[in-house]
């Protein structure tokens, strides 16, 4: 890749409180615990819906982490560009939205 291009994601920060970023980082650890012990019941050879319970689990986990970090980007990221008179936050939620309901 070049190194002078950029990607939207790169372009824009979200400052977050020590303890907003705590406990994102802690949700994430524990769903990267749930894939780890999928792998490693894959690698046992563990029953088909064992492994199946426990991927829907991760999954949920991840919908919900999803859920908070959008909750606190419409709060804070557009409650704030709204005010600022930037409404294009508004079509760049729309997309966020769009994909994540796919």
């Amino acid at each position: 890749m070049d190194e002078n291009i950029t990607c939207n994601c790169c372009e824009k920060m979200t400052l977050r409180s020590d303890e907003d970023r705590k406990k994102l980082i802690n949700r994430l650890n524990r769903i990267e615990g749930q894939i780890r012990g999928i792998k490693g019941m894959i690698e046992r050879n563990a029953y088909c819906t064992d492994i199946l319970t426990q991927s829907s689990a991760a999954s949920a986990a991840l919908n919900s982490f999803n859920k908070e970090l959008l909750a606190n980007h419409i709060r804070s990221c557009v409650a704030r560009d709204i005010r600022q008179g930037k409404d294009d936050v508004i079509d760049e939620l729309v997309l966020t939205l769009q994909k994540l309901m796919k």
